[in-house]
């Protein structure tokens, strides 16, 4: 399950206010009304550091070395399902945009505030898009196009009000919130909660906002993510037994 909680780094308490975009950031190809799949941009969350993990996770090749790395095989999975997608990034750190080995463009996307985690990036993408966004963590090894598009298929049959779609877990009630679609309209909500000082994207957006698609933990191997080293021994073990 992506990791959810913000970033522990300098200022990640701090109130601050996110700036407009500056001058040469990717709004051109991604303003409202492009001609991309449902209208929504992907976004490819790549704005981790990995410290517990010890290593660059966006450039780990899981299923094989002639395989797409991790930030590109995420980066193509969006690309399948929305036609566009950008790649979310630190501003102070690499990002390996023309690294991800598939076809383009991806459009680089700094964070507009550094240290609040996926809760920075998806404010900031909103903010730009200027319309919905789908999210996804770059270290899910195993997400598959089939999931996404069952995401997109519940977003497009979304109740009135409904300002994010995303999967929960039936067993724990647990939010994959970077696995989900957000509707613009999620925006105030991220600016509440940036007054608030809460970083946690489960708690950005209330339940009856939320349109839920249930999953039990048998199926549960799409959303099985890497933050720490035993979560990429396990994951080699389980491509190595498929």
């Amino acid at each position: 399950m992506p990791e959810d909680g913000a970033d522990t780094g300098p200022g990640a308490d701090a109130a601050v206010a996110v700036a407009p975009a500056p001058e040469g950031s990717p709004v051109p190809d991604g303003s409202p009304g492009r001609d991309h799949a449902h209208g929504i941009v992907g976004v490819v969350l790549a704005g981790g550091l990995s410290t517990r993990l010890g290593q660059d996770k966006t450039r780990l090749h899981l299923h094989g070395d002639a395989a797409p790395g991790m930030l590109a095989r995420t980066a193509a999975l969006l690309h399948a399902v929305t036609g566009e997608v950008w790649i979310s990034c630190r501003g102070n750190r690499p990002c390996p945009v023309s690294e991800t080995g598939v076809d383009g463009p991806y459009y680089r996307l700094n964070d507009e505030v550094e240290g609040m985690g996926p809760f920075g990036g998806v404010i900031t993408a909103l903010r730009v898009a200027q319309g919905p966004v789908l999210v996804l963590s770059c270290d899910l090894p195993f997400m598959e196009q089939a999931v996404l598009e069952r995401l997109l298929a519940h977003r497009a049959a979304r109740g009135p009000g409904t300002v994010m779609t995303t999967f929960r877990q039936v067993e724990t009630g647990f939010i994959e919130s970077l696995v989900a679609v957000y509707e613009f309209e999620a925006l105030p909500l991220f600016w509440q909660a940036l007054e608030d000082g809460e970083r946690k994207l489960s708690r950005v957006v209330p339940p009856d906002l939320r349109e839920h698609i249930p999953y039990t933990v048998r199926e549960a191997l799409p959303f099985f993510n890497i933050n720490y080293p035993a979560d990429l021994e396990m994951a080699r073990r389980i491509i190595g037994a498929l």
